[in-house]
């Protein structure tokens, strides 16, 4: 199989996926159901992409490794995700936009997962270009990746743990989150995600020159930072909580850097007026 062949049928069984997804969220009416589809989707498919042997060349340890480091991201983040919207939980940014696009949001959200589905496969082709980088064994960019992308994933399961901790709490109704990780970031489920794309690019990019192509593998961090924090993750998120949170969370914007982790600010000063 050549490589343009599978890109295609790639981009075919993402798409279809998340046509699955918008039936399931439609006929169940719990959003949630979507991003728990799209995590499992996005690591099985660059799990998929990671493996798949062009040339008739045998599958390295290093594809391998890095089927594995998608794996295991997709099915700590699906799972969770997954719990939380059986649980009856769901995602306050699809409520905002059945109430923003009313009577035409069946319609909507069909080619709004369908962005989803080219995301995915942005993310996917990051994955295989990681794992099909030709540098004979395993280097040490290929160990600081692997690195990187455990730190990112504890980090994140921290990060939901400690805010599923928070919310448990009664005493804690109607107030925001701001311990632990959500102390140092008003998103570091969102930092820990972009994290661990980064890792693939890590693994991919080879100094030396030998292998170009893997500098593309940016695509899949650099795809991530705008989505996460210009896009469909800070902005409307924010935008919620602002509504439901008010002052409380007003004054916690002012104190928390938005993405990048820092020390808090005196509750007093005024915001940047950028996302950090």
């Amino acid at each position: 199989m050549t490589a343009a062949i599978f890109v295609l049928a790639l981009a075919a069984c993402v798409s279809a996926t998340m046509i699955g997804a918008w039936l399931i969220a439609l006929r169940t009416g719990r959003s949630g159901w979507i991003d728990a589809i799209w995590s499992f989707a996005t690591g099985a498919f660059g799990a998929a992409a990671a493996l798949v042997p062009f040339a008739d060349a045998e599958i390295t340890v290093r594809q391998v490794l890095v089927a594995l480091l998608a794996l295991l991201w997709s099915l700590r983040l699906g799972i969770h995700i997954a719990a939380r919207t059986a649980r009856g939980g769901d995602d306050p940014r699809y409520s905002q936009l059945r109430e923003e696009w009313g009577k035409a949001f069946n319609t909507r959200l069909f080619w709004f997962l369908q962005i989803q589905a080219l995301a995915a496969l942005v993310l996917a082709l990051s994955i295989m270009l990681a794992a099909h980088n030709s540098a004979p064994g395993l280097r040490f960019f290929d160990w600081l990746g692997v690195a990187v992308l455990i730190v990112a994933v504890a980090g994140e399961a921290l990060a939901d743990r400690q805010l599923s901790d928070f919310r448990s709490d009664p005493a804690n109704k109607g107030k925001v989150c701001d311990v632990g990780l959500w102390g140092v970031s008003r998103h570091p489920n969102y930092f820990f995600e972009w994290l661990g794309w980064s890792a693939y690019a890590i693994i991919a990019i080879d100094l030396s020159g030998a292998y170009p192509w893997g500098w593309l593998a940016l695509a899949g961090p650099l795809l991530m930072y705008w989505l996460l924090v210009h896009a469909s993750g800070i902005p409307p998120l924010e935008a919620h909580m602002l509504r439901s949170r008010g002052e409380a969370f007003r004054d916690y914007q002012h104190r928390v850097n938005a993405f990048w982790p820092g020390p808090q600010r005196a509750a007093d000063a005024k915001p940047d007026g950028d996302i950090r």
